[in-house]
């Protein structure tokens, strides 16, 4: 995609030529796609479900259609709701880590209690956003989002090698070669179309990787087409169109399950703070008011709860497509409302959820390690501006080791009550919690 930085489409409100504006939108979805489903499939292994069975499809299904419909919440707007920004939406890696814990613990329908709960809240956040940004300078946000990436890249080698215990795979040929072959091959392709080609090729780089190691698993019999279980039997036996269920696994409100996920909602309404400012600053070379602010919070919380009714899981802003506005200079907002309708469509056919998990985990894996990878990077990125002084590094050390060293070691507070103890081996929450009051209480240095 060529670059259009002359400011032509600077304004949210102007609409590229049709010709322009349909490849743009496929751009956007194309961006976010894998990390948009990979959160699914992750919560629908910590479930139970089987693999590329009917309720990881749904939920698969469920991740595009919801990340549309809040799209064009911010792009199209419902009065304050909304920036009116090209602002994609997706499905947050920043919930996994703790919703893996509360549908271990309580189950599916608290979880999904949860989710309805935390949108509520985080909708609220919209309305006083702007008064708490103070409470997390790129300090505090650099180490949430790093923390995010290195919590959960575990599970990125654990399905490489072939799995985890969730899906019960053979334990004798976990870490073979049959099972990093394709893994390998998604990274090295993902790498070479991300720095050695432009435009759309490169933003669709791990999907394109994706796609290679799923031919790679072919060849080396990790895909099996026939039988039953086979791929083109859950394909076919899959509706080429399906509405959402109403609450389809049930809903249950828990203490110890609405707690952590609503204070992740915390960290997912600044993230989207950063996103918007993201968007404006890289398209308009303008800071985003206060209205776009508040608005693109209050369609995070709206679209999070409402996915939840339809057994959805929580959305917020894509920072990766805030990097296509800036890399194409192109503002309109009306760009990203046809992403939405491309995820929309997708989301409405479970034959498309069902490609995409039947996918052998190594595969997924690969793509999963980049992901999380460039996760952890975007936060050492926003560590980067922190001036590294004692009393900062101090703050990275304790909250850090502290935050993932309970993670690893969920056994050191098992005599923790039971919500506490949810929180305490988040492994995010701590290291979020202690770097906002050590920022707080300890003295600055020159």
């Amino acid at each position: 995609m060529s670059d259009t930085t002359n400011g032509e489409f600077a304004d949210p409100n102007v609409t590229p030529p049709i010709h322009k504006a349909i490849p743009l939108g496929l751009q956007h979805v194309l961006a976010m796609f894998a990390s948009n489903v990979t959160p699914s499939i992750i919560i629908a292994g910590a479930a139970g479900f089987a693999f590329g069975g009917a309720d990881m499809t749904y939920l698969v299904q469920m991740a595009m259609l919801f990340a549309g419909i809040a799209t064009l919440f911010q792009t199209v707007g419902l009065g304050p709701i909304g920036a009116r920004l090209p602002i994609m939406q997706g499905t947050s890696f920043a919930f996994v880590t703790v919703m893996i814990i509360v549908v271990k613990t309580y189950g599916m329908d608290a979880l999904m209690g949860a989710i309805i709960i935390a949108g509520f809240f985080h909708f609220a956040l919209g309305t006083v956003i702007g008064k708490i940004r103070f409470l997390f300078p790129p300090l505090v946000t650099g180490l949430v989002i790093l923390t995010i990436g290195l919590n959960l890249i575990a599970v990125g080698i654990k399905y490489a090698a072939g799995g985890a215990a969730d899906f019960q795979m053979a334990a004798e040929s976990f870490g073979s070669m049959a099972h990093w072959g394709p893994a390998l091959i998604v990274i090295i392709v993902a790498l070479g179309f991300k720095f050695w080609t432009k435009g759309t090729l490169s933003a669709s780089a791990i999907l394109i990787g994706l796609i290679a190691g799923y031919i790679a698993a072919i060849a080396t019999g990790l895909v099996s087409f026939g039988g039953e279980r086979g791929v083109m039997a859950k394909i076919s036996g899959a509706d080429a169109v399906a509405l959402p269920q109403w609450m389809p696994y049930g809903i249950s409100f828990e203490l110890g399950a609405i707690i952590p996920v609503a204070l992740i909602a915390i960290v997912s309404a600044i993230e989207t703070v950063g996103d918007t400012n993201a968007t404006t600053k890289g398209g308009a070379n303008r800071e985003a008011t206060d209205k776009e602010v508040a608005g693109a919070t209050f369609a995070d919380g709206l679209g999070s709860g409402i996915a939840a009714l339809f057994g959805g899981l929580p959305n917020t802003s894509f920072s990766q497509n805030a990097g296509i506005v800036a890399m194409t200079g192109v503002m309109s907002r009306h760009v990203v409302t046809i992403s939405a309708l491309i995820l929309i469509a997708c989301g409405l056919s479970p034959k498309v959820a069902a490609v995409f998990s039947s996918m052998p985990l190594p595969v997924l894996g690969g793509g999963v390690i980049v992901m999380f990878g460039m996760v952890a990077s975007a936060g050492l990125n926003m560590l980067a501006d922190v001036q590294m002084n004692r009393r900062n590094m101090i703050i990275m050390a304790i909250s850090l080791s502290v935050g993932l060293g309970l993670a690893q070691v969920p056994t050191a507070v098992q005599y923790l009550p039971g919500v506490i103890n949810t929180m305490a081996v988040s492994g995010l929450l701590p290291v979020a919690l202690i770097a906002i009051i050590l920022n707080l209480v300890l003295p600055q240095e020159d």
